[in-house]
């Protein structure tokens, strides 16, 4: 350990252990004499003749250096300056004794300008090296605040997004293989959490779109989708907006063309695009249908995910998303297309060649859905549409992928793979 070198003790620039060029004004006095002159202003002096008992003269100069506590031109007296008249810096033929402090002068009681350090700041420069505790954000040395520990380069809770992704993924599989008509519940249950998420989200904004006539008509809709087809998905479309209209008509407060945009935005995003999912699933085919496109977004993604952090260098919309790098769309398209040729193959019977075509459109779409509400949410100003699903912020922070790729499957598979 160094310690810092006393201010204007050494004009020279040397430190302690070194020569010094002041001069000794006690040079060639006798021991007494420098005894009886070597004490503070009032203090009694010694007398000449009188043994010195009480220790070694430390204000004496030594064979291996000049007299420290002798005041200076270019210094203080660093002697005058100790609680107990001892100046630890002075050297003696065998070296200071560190070991063993003075009945007078406690260890660590008295720090001197040159070369201690108190117990106190010595146990607080221990303190601050020690470990922080989890969860402790504390000021650093300059006054800022420690920064909190990074999650992770794609910015995630890994382990929590798996396990809320395995689990969504497990409820939607049980229902479609256990009881078909339990994967319509599942879909009410979807829409009707992501209305309220969306609303919620563009309250921010000072927008009010209706909850109640949104909730009924994103009901109604997934409904109609699921025992009539998709033109009854288009008038519970319709309705819904009709609702909001007259809904929010009947309030009479101010700002209701931003309230009907806002209500209008809400109906088509989260249960019309969701709608297409139950008409996915009406064929005798359906449940292998919803997982094709299912298993395709979760290739994007992953694929995605992987490429970015072990290759990602460029990225794709700095201003949108500026994680997303033109490195993980590539594997984001590759992993859905090659997955997705060896689902349809296997499951649908459909070329390999048509199901490579099948899972690059549903990983373009999928990139584009997350692009589209990463934009709607740097236009609210909100980072996650809630915080319901660890590691993943709300159900629309999921579903936004889903969103964009479930209405391309459907019409997709509509063409390469017909029902019937």
């Amino acid at each position: 350990m160094t310690y810092p070198e006393p201010r204007g003790g050494h004009p020279s620039g040397s430190r302690a252990s070194g020569p010094s060029d002041a001069p000794v004004p006690y040079a060639g006095k006798a021991p007494a004499e420098r005894l009886g002159q070597d004490r503070r202003p009032g203090a009694p002096a010694q007398p000449s003749g009188a043994p010195w008992s009480a220790g070694p003269d430390w204000a004496a100069p030594s064979a291996a250096g000049p007299d420290w506590a002798a005041p200076t031109a270019a210094g203080p007296d660093w002697a005058a300056s100790t609680a107990a008249g001892r100046d630890p810096a002075a050297p003696s033929a065998a070296g200071p004794d560190w070991a063993a402090p003075s009945a007078a002068e406690p260890e660590w009681a008295a720090p001197t300008a040159a070369t201690s350090t108190s117990q106190a700041e010595w146990e607080l420069t221990t303190a601050e090296a020690g470990r922080r505790g989890p969860g402790k954000r504390r000021a650093g040395r300059d006054g800022k605040p420690v920064p909190a520990k990074q999650k992770g380069r794609a910015g995630r809770n890994l382990p929590a997004a798996i396990g809320v992704g395995l689990g969504l993924g497990l409820a939607i599989l049980l229902s479609l293989i256990i009881w078909k008509e339990a994967f319509l519940g599942v879909l009410v249950v979807v829409a009707g959490v992501g209305i309220w998420e969306t609303v919620r989200a563009l309250k921010v904004t000072g927008a009010r779109p209706p909850l109640v006539p949104l909730l009924a008509g994103g009901v109604l809709m997934i409904g109609l989708a699921w025992f009539y087809g998709p033109d009854a998905l288009q008038l519970g479309l319709l309705a819904t907006l009709l609702a909001a209209l007259v809904w929010r008509f009947s309030e009479h407060q101010a700002g209701f063309r931003r309230d009907l945009a806002a209500a209008a935005l809400v109906a088509v995003y989260v249960p019309f695009l969701l709608g297409f999912g139950a008409l996915l699933a009406q064929p005798e085919d359906g449940p292998s249908r919803v997982l094709t496109a299912l298993i395709a977004v979760i290739l994007s993604d992953t694929g995605g995910y992987a490429a970015g952090v072990f290759f990602g260098k460029h990225p794709m919309a700095p201003t949108i998303s500026p994680k997303k790098s033109w490195e993980g769309f590539a594997g984001s398209v590759t992993a859905a297309a090659v997955g997705s040729g060896l689902l349809l193959y296997f499951l649908l019977d459909v070329s390999f060649g048509w199901g490579l075509l099948f899972g690059a459109v549903i990983s373009v779409a999928a990139v584009t859905g997350d692009l589209a509400e990463s934009m709607l949410k740097r236009d609210i100003g909100v980072k996650d549409m809630s915080n319901l699903l660890p590691g993943h912020g709300g159900l629309m922070d999921r579903l936004d992928s889903i969103l964009f790729a479930v209405p391309a499957a459907y019409l997709l598979l509509s063409l390469i793979a017909p029902p019937g």
